[in-house]
C-alpha cells in the first residue's frame, strides 16, 4: 500500500490486463448499506468495516488478523488517500467462518500508542516467550518513511510504545531505500526474530529494484541485531511475507507495475532460500491479481501465508465490498481468505474465490457469546475502546447480525442479551436467516446509559443452527447466551483432576483480614509487584527487591465466598489471571478490576506459621501463583502453576502499617510477619489521594433517590475516573450521567463523556435511583 495507489487502480482495472480469466460470481447481497454475504460465501471475513493489507499471527488456537483501517477514510464516495489513517483493525476466529471484531486500536498519532508517528500502515504480529510471559510485538508502517514497534501482553492490547521512536529508519544500516514499509516477522525455531520490509521502484530498476531489505532482530524483539540485508527480488514493488516451511525460508512479495520477462503486474511472486538473511533464489508468481477473480477488484496487492491446524493458508485484500456497496473502485479493501497448498517444497498457484475456506464452526451458545462474533451483518458498526473491548453499535431497525454453527446440545429455552438502550427496542432471535423462523423476541427498555441484561422465552431447537439476531430500535449490543431446555444458563464444566503424581493442597483455607499488605514470596524474599509500577491494564506482574511504591501495595478484600480479590495499590486494578486460563504458566497480571473468577484467589495455610499458598479460582485452585523457574532475580515473572509446596509458590502478608506513608518493607533477613493482627481496621482503598465521593441518600423505606458528588482535591487535573458500589448495599433500579455495568459483587461507574474530567478543586455528581432498604453509610471506591 502506498500514496501511489491512484495510478496502480488505473493500470490494475484495464481489460487487458488478465482477458479471459474465469472471475467468481457474486451471492450476496446488500440490505441496509452493507454487503451480506450468501450462506456459502465465507469471504470477504468481515463487511462491517473496511481493512486492508492484512498481517496474521496464529496464537493459542486462534487466528488474529491485523489489517490497515481503511474505514478512516471512508464517507461514501471518495477516494482512500491513505493519509488519514493512524488505526489498525484486529480480528479474531477459531474457525475461519464467524470472525469476532475487537475493534479499532489507536496506533500513531495524538490518541494513539506512538505518537511520533502519522500514520499506521500494513502491520505484522507476532509473540515471543520472553522470561517465562508471552509478549506481541506488532511492527507497522508509517507511511513510507520509517516502521514502528509496538509491545502488549495479550493479542489485542493494550499497545505500548517500548522505544518512543521510529524503530527502523533510512539511518538503519544499508536501509536507505525508496520505501520503509510493509513489514513481516518472523520468529525462528531457535528463538531468533527476523524483519523483512521496504519497497518501490528506482527510476530505470524496474527488473532489478534491490529495495527489499531483512534484518536481524535482537532478544527483545524491539533492537536490531548488525546489517540489513538486500533482498534481490524481481520485478518488486511492496508487500514482503515471509514463512518457513520445512527447512526453507519462503519470502513472497507484490510485483510492480511495469513487468516484462514473463511477470505480471502486481501478482505475488515467491523466492526460497537455507538461510533467513538470504541470498534467495527466484522461483515464481504464486497469486494472481484480484482483478484475474472478482470484477473491479483490481488494485495493489498484499497478502500473508500462515499455517492454522496443519494446513497452510493464505490472507490478502481485495475491493469485493466496496464494488457491491459503492458500485466504484475508490481504493477500500476488505480481506479474504484462501488455502494454500505446498508440495515438494513448492508453492501451488492460489487462486481467490468467494466461498474461501470450507471449515466447521463450533459455537458455545451457553457461555458468553460476544455480540461481534458473527458470519455477516447489515446496517451495524462495531465500537472499541483500543483494547480489544468492543460492541456493536449503530443498530437500526432491521439491522441483524448472523452466527454459523451454533450448537444447541443441551436445546434452549431462552436468550439472555447485554444491551445499553436509551429506550424501548427488541431483538428477535430467528433461524438460518434475517427472514427465518422466529424462535422468540427479547424485549428491551431504557438502561440510562448502562448496559444491562434482558432475556426473552424462546422456542426449542437442538442441533447446529445458524441464527440471526434481527434488531428493532436503537441501542449498543455487547453479548448473548443461552438458557438450555432445563432451564440452566451454566454449561457444566468437568472439575479438573490432579496429574498423577502431583501434590494435592489438602491444606486449610487461611482468614487473611482485609486491608493493605506486602506480599512476599519466601523463596527469593522479593516482593510481588507490578512491573515499573505502571498503573494500566494488562500490566506485567513480577518480584522485586521491596521499596514499598504502590506497585507493592495488594488490598485484600474478602469477598464473601471463601475467595479474596487483590487490588493494586496503583488505583482501580485487580491482580488477574491473563485471559482467566487455567493453564500452567498462564501470565499473572493487573487489570481493570471487575472481580470475576480471573480475579479471585483463595490463601491456603502452610506448615509454615505466617506463610501461604493462592490458588487461583480461574484454574479451579489447581494452580498456585508461582515465581517462574524458582528464581530470584529482580523482575522474574510471576505466572500460575500447579502446587507443589515449593518455597517459590509461598507468600507472607506483611501488613501495611500507614497506607499514607507506608514502611517500606526491607528484603534482607526479614522477619515472616503476622497477617491477621489483632482487631485489624479494614481500610478502603483509593488509588489517588484527593479524589474522593460522597453520597447523599433519600430514602422511603422501600426506595431511595441516591446523589454521588465526586471531588477532585488532588492538585491536578483528573482526566476519567471509575467508580465502585457493593451490590450487598445497593440495588440500582435506574442511573443517570454516568455509564453503569455490573461486575460480580460490585456496580463499576464510569462517566459520560461530558463529565469524565474533573478540574483540580471540582466536582462532579450523579444520581440513581435504588429498592429496598439503604444504609446513610455506604462503601463507595472511587479511582
Amino acid at each position: 500500500m502506498n500514496k501511489f495507489i491512484k495510478r496502480m487502480l488505473g493500470l490494475a482495472l484495464s481489460a487487458a490486463l488478465f482477458a479471459g480469466m474465469t472471475q467468481d460470481v457474486f451471492a450476496a447481497t446488500v440490505i441496509n448499506g452493507s454487503y451480506v454475504k450468501g450462506d456459502n460465501e465465507n469471504n470477504p471475513l468481515v463487511t462491517q468495516s473496511y481493512g486492508a493489507d492484512p498481517g496474521v499471527m496464529v496464537y493459542n488456537d486462534t487466528v488474529y488478523i491485523y489489517t490497515t483501517n481503511d474505514s478512516e477514510e471512508f464517507a461514501g464516495n471518495n477516494e482512500n488517500t491513505y493519509g488519514k489513517i493512524n488505526q489498525l483493525n484486529c480480528y479474531s476466529s477459531k474457525d475461519l467462518v464467524n470472525w469476532t471484531d475487537h475493534g479499532a486500536f489507536n496506533i500513531a498519532g495524538r490518541n494513539g500508542a506512538a505518537k511520533w508517528a502519522n500514520n499506521s500502515w500494513a502491520p505484522t504480529v507476532c509473540w515471543k516467550r520472553i522470561n517465562g510471559k508471552d509478549k506481541f510485538f506488532l511492527y507497522f508502517a508509517n507511511n513510507a518513511s520509517s516502521i514502528g514497534v509496538l509491545t502488549a501482553d495479550s493479542p489485542t492490547g493494550p499497545w505500548r510504545d517500548p522505544i518512543g521512536r521510529a524503530f527502523i529508519t533510512k539511518s538503519t544500516p544499508n536501509c536507505n531505500v525508496e520505501w520503509l514499509f510493509d513489514p513481516a516477522v518472523l520468529i525462528d525455531s531457535d528463538g531468533t526474530g527476523y524483519l523483512y520490509f521496504g519497497g518501490g521502484v528506482p527510476r530505470g530498476q524496474d527488473a532489478h529494484p534491490r529495495t527489499a531489505r531483512v534484518i536481524k532482530l535482537g532478544n527483545d524483539m524491539i533492537s536490531t541485531s548488525g546489517t540489513a540485508a538486500m533482498i534481490d527480488a524481481p520485478y518488486l514493488f511492496e508487500d514482503s511475507g515471509i514463512n518457513k516451511i520445512g527447512n526453507t525460508y519462503y519470502y513472497s512479495y507484490c510485483s510492480n507495475w511495469n513487468c516484462r520477462d514473463g511477470f505480471r503486474n502486481a501478482t505475488i511472486q515467491v523466492m526460497t532460500s537455507r538461510n533467513p538473511m538470504g541470498p534467495f533464489t527466484y522461483q515464481g508468481e504464486i497469486m494472481g491479481n484480484p482483478a484475474q477473480f472478482f470484477n473491479g477488484s483490481g488494485g495493489n496487492n498484499h497478502h500473508q501465508i500462515f499455517e492454522f491446524k496443519g494446513q497452510y493458508y493464505m490472507a490478502y485484500h481485495t475491493h469485493t465490498v466496496e464494488t457491491q456497496v459503492v458500485r466504484r473502485n475508490l481504493g477500500y479493501r476488505t480481506t479474504h481468505i484462501d488455502r494454500v497448498n505446498v508440495s515438494n517444497g513448492r508453492i501451488s498457484a492460489i487462486k481467490q474465490t468467494l466461498n474461501g475456506v470450507p471449515m466447521n464452526p463450533s459455537v458455545n451458545p451457553y457461555e458468553w457469546v460476544q455480540a461481534e462474533t458473527m458470519f455477516t451483518q447489515a446496517g451495524i458498526q462495531v465500537r472499541g475502546n483500543s483494547d480489544g473491548n468492543a460492541w456493536v453499535s449503530d443498530i437500526n431497525n432491521g439491522d441483524f447480525t448472523k452466527t454459523k454453527g451454533v450448537k444447541f446440545t443441551k436445546g434452549v429455552s431462552a436468550i439472555t442479551a447485554t444491551v445499553q438502550s436509551n429506550g424501548n427496542g427488541s431483538i428477535e432471535v430467528r433461524e438460518g436467516s434475517q427472514n427465518g423462523t422466529l424462535l422468540g423476541t427479547i424485549n428491551i427498555s431504557g438502561t440510562n446509559g448502562s448496559f444491562k441484561d434482558f432475556t426473552g422465552n424462546v422456542k426449542n431447537v437442538s442441533g447446529t443452527k445458524d441464527i440471526c439476531l434481527v434488531f428493532r430500535g436503537n441501542f449498543a449490543f455487547d453479548r448473548w447466551k443461552a438458557t438450555d431446555a432445563n432451564g440452566s444458563t451454566v454449561n457444566p464444566e468437568p472439575q479438573p483432576t490432579q496429574p498423577s503424581g502431583q501434590n494435592v493442597n489438602t491444606n486449610s483455607t487461611a482468614n487473611i483480614a482485609n486491608g493493605w499488605y506486602y506480599l512476599k514470596n519466601t523463596n527469593s524474599q522479593k516482593y510481588l509487584t507490578v512491573e515499573g509500577n505502571k498503573a494500566a491494564a494488562a500490566t506485567n506482574v513480577c518480584i522485586s527487591t521491596g521499596t514499598g511504591v504502590d506497585g507493592q501495595k495488594w488490598y485484600v478484600e474478602n469477598l464473601g465466598n471463601g475467595y479474596i480479590s487483590l487490588k493494586s495499590g496503583l488505583g482501580n486494578y485487580m491482580l488477574d489471571v491473563a485471559e482467566g486460563k487455567g493453564d500452567d504458566g498462564v501470565n499473572i497480571q493487573i487489570y481493570n478490576a471487575y472481580a470475576h473468577d480471573p480475579q479471585q484467589f483463595v490463601v491456603k495455610n502452610t506448615k509454615k506459621n505466617g506463610v501461604y499458598t493462592i490458588a487461583t479460582k480461574a484454574s479451579k485452585e489447581v494452580r498456585y501463583v508461582d515465581v517462574y523457574e524458582h528464581k530470584k532475580a529482580d523482575g522474574t515473572n510471576v505466572c500460575q502453576w500447579l502446587y507443589y509446596g515449593n518455597p517459590n509458590q509461598e507468600w507472607i502478608f506483611e501488613p501495611v502499617q500507614n497506607q499514607s506513608q507506608p514502611s517500606n518493607p526491607q528484603p534482607s533477613n526479614p522477619q515472616p510477619s503476622n497477617p491477621e493482627p489483632s482487631n485489624p481496621q479494614p481500610t478502603q482503598p483509593t488509588a489517588e489521594s484527593g479524589l474522593t465521593a460522597k453520597a447523599t441518600i433519600n430514602s422511603w423505606g422501600s426506595g431511595y433517590t441516591a446523589n454521588i458528588k465526586v471531588s477532585n482535591n488532588t492538585g491536578k487535573n483528573v482526566n476519567g475516573w471509575t467508580l465502585k458500589l457493593k451490590k450487598s448495599e445497593v440495588k440500582m433500579d435506574s442511573s443517570w450521567n454516568v455509564n453503569v455495568k455490573e461486575s460480580g459483587d460490585y456496580y463499576v461507574i464510569t462517566p459520560v463523556d461530558w463529565n469524565s474530567s474533573i478540574a483540580n478543586g471540582g466536582s462532579v455528581e450523579f444520581g440513581f435511583n435504588g429498592t429496598g432498604n439503604v444504609s446513610n453509610n455506604i462503601y463507595i471506591d472511587v479511582q
